[in-house]
């Protein structure tokens, strides 16, 4: 059984940056594919991005690319998302999700943190 705890949100101001954290216990990450989510107020959840489990490729949702980067550290158990060049309307609840699955994105994720609050604003 795998257990997700997400870290590192908080308040921001625009253009601000943060690094959110996804670590696992119960389980080593090494074979689970990981995204990141987010849902705002009143909208969908939304992927974010995604690293894959097999050799670390990684896929971003054209809202992020060139501002958030994906990372993970198996010996840590820990999944990174860091986020540079933050707006307003990156301000959600933050999500990280795995699967044992070698590639992503993923229709489903097995496993689910309980989130963390990211708010952009000045």
């Amino acid at each position: 059984q795998l257990h997700l705890v997400e870290s590192g949100g908080g308040l921001v101001q625009p253009g601000g940056s943060l690094r959110l954290s996804c670590t696992a216990s119960g389980d080593t990450l090494n074979y689970y594919a990981v995204g990141w989510f987010r849902q705002a107020p009143g909208k969908e959840r939304e992927g974010v991005s995604c690293i894959w489990s097999i050799d670390s490729s990684t896929s971003y949702a054209d809202f992020v690319k060139g501002r958030f980067t994906i990372s993970r550290d198996n010996a840590k158990k820990t999944v990174y998302l860091q986020m540079n060049s933050l707006k307003p309307e990156d301000t959600a609840v933050y999500y990280c999700a795995a699967d044992p699955a070698p590639k992503c994105p993923l229709s489903t994720y097995h496993y689910w943190g309980q989130g963390t609050q990211v708010t952009v604003s000045s």
